[in-house]
């Protein structure tokens, strides 16, 4: 039916735009049609062109799932008539407050048993009746592709969710809006316990899910004005997990979490607890972990990762996307700061979260970087981590001055780490940058530093340390390469 496959359109689009943080607004820029014309096409009051389908589902990688549910809209005929305009899809309408959020996540070996625990306060003068939840999974975050042919041939099932809510220990029922593959969202229904103008109660609700279809991260995204936020991940300790967190929001750029996450052990679980007072509202905090004493992905079918997988694989299988792929040969695109800082938040925010990841799988004794192409991202941001743990963030990052002085070492690319290269390049470098801000500014980087940056900068320009080699060098397999761990050696100070 026209209307059904309209909602489908509708639901992937939303669903896409919340999984990657894109606004509305942050999308229309992207893809260049107006906040008006996504607003409308959301609302089910103005039908999906082909061209913006096309360049949504790119923009917000979602491996093909819109342009799907485009061309299953356009097979079924657009609806004859503008569907009725929804009941709002989110609670800010009811001015909620969330005096404490309390999420907690623990795994048996083989099933993720996630509960969320609100207390929810109404501040509004009307009485709430209903609560939008979302239950979403990813399989393979840096493999979208991947992850909707997983869930078209496995799909979530309510059977399997198992889910239970209930609102100061009542049960609730609910009432579905959205079922498909990944990602189910409904109403909790209050039934005949509203939550009145000046009250608060505790509302909960728990699903469980398989380790095949959940990922090794967890999100929460900050939605309504929230006091206390927890959260604790509960894990066997013969799998040896360790967790790390990122976070970012409308006035920061996405960094490791402010705060330490907390260990404890007992009873043959690791647990790991976090909290904050007050984030600030569209805030989101990732939290990402790894069983060091069992290989990340275990499957061997469709060229999955092993114990026996090369550097490149393993790279691959965290999400950096490999050589040979088109972004890599292309002038990424630039940002238009400050107008564009919440997307450059945003793509930093992934950035930081591939660099924890390619972490678990490599010791970097001479630093490290990520460009947003690496991770699929065409924008012309950057970030470098020094050997000593200090960030570099970088904006339409350009080399603008060398030194004449240089020095030829071993570099390695997270897009083609099987091999290590004899990269010549200036001993400092002028690197003319823009802040989130708008503000731009010239930075002198040196030595090693200086060719991390530069490193980063060849990849916002489309270029693989390949091309910097002297003529008749080939790299070495890694196999070959004693560097591993160590810095880079400079003769003086």
């Amino acid at each position: 039916m026209p209307e059904q496959a309209a909602e489908e359109f509708i639901a992937q689009l939303k669903y896409w735009r919340d999984v990657r943080g894109v606004s509305q607004t942050g999308l229309a820029g992207k893809v260049g049609y107006t906040p008006s014309y996504v607003n409308k096409v959301e609302r089910g009051q103005l039908s999906p062109s082909g061209s913006f389908a096309t360049q949504a589902d790119g923009v917000l990688r979602a491996g093909g799932a819109i342009v799907r549910a485009y061309r299953d809209l356009e097979a079924a005929g657009r609806p004859a008539a503008v569907p009725r305009q929804a009941a709002p899809d989110d609670n800010h309408a009811t001015n909620l407050i969330v005096e404490h959020e309390d999420t907690s996540l623990a795994y048996d070996g083989r099933t993720y048993r996630a509960t969320q625990r609100r207390k929810l306060y109404n501040d509004s003068p009307d009485p709430v009746t209903r609560y939008l939840i979302r239950i979403s999974v990813d399989r393979y975050p840096g493999d979208p592709e991947r992850s909707n042919q997983h869930y078209r041939d496995n799909p979530l099932t309510w059977e399997e969710i198992g889910l239970s809510a209930s609102i100061d220990g009542e049960p609730l029922t609910w009432k579905v809006k959205h079922d498909r593959d990944a990602f189910k969202e409904l109403w909790l229904l209050f039934g005949q316990h509203p939550l009145y103008p000046g009250e608060s109660v505790w509302l909960e609700y728990s699903y469980t899910v398989a380790d095949t279809k959940w990922g090794n991260w967890f999100q929460r995204a900050v939605r309504l004005p929230t006091q206390l936020m927890s959260v604790r991940l509960d894990f066997p300790v013969e799998l040896d997990p360790v967790v790390w967190g990122t976070e970012t929001s409308m006035t920061a750029e996405a960094m490791p979490f402010r705060t330490a996450i907390r260990r404890t052990e007992e009873h043959g679980r690791r647990v790991f607890s976090w909290s904050t007072e007050d984030p600030p509202l569209h805030a989101r905090y990732r939290l990402e972990w790894k069983f060091r004493a069992r290989p990340d992905i275990e499957e061997t079918e469709q060229g999955m990762m092993t114990d026996n997988a090369t550097a490149s694989e393993r790279m691959r299988a965290i999400g950096v996307v490999q050589e040979g792929d088109p972004i890599l040969a292309k002038t990424a695109r630039i940002f238009d700061l400050p107008a564009e800082a919440e997307d450059a938040r945003r793509v930093v925010a992934e950035l930081v979260s591939a660099c924890e990841r390619a972490a678990t799988v490599h010791v970097f004794g001479k630093g490290m970087g990520m460009a947003a192409p690496q991770i699929g991202i065409d924008r012309a941001a950057a970030i470098v981590r020094t050997p000593e743990g200090e960030s570099i963030t970088l904006f339409n990052p350009r080399i603008v001055e060398e030194s004449p002085d240089a020095d030829e070492q071993y570099e390695g690319c997270l897009s083609f780490f099987d091999v290590r290269g004899k990269v010549p390049r200036p001993l400092a470098i002028s690197v003319e940058h823009c802040d989130i801000d708008g503000t731009e500014r010239i930075t002198i980087f040196e030595r090693g530093i200086a060719r991390l940056v530069a490193h980063e900068v060849d990849h916002l320009h489309g270029q693989l340390y390949r091309s910097r080699m002297r003529e008749g060098v080939e790299p070495i397999p890694v196999s070959e390469y004693r560097g591993t761990g160590s810095s880079w050696q400079y003769s003086g100070k």
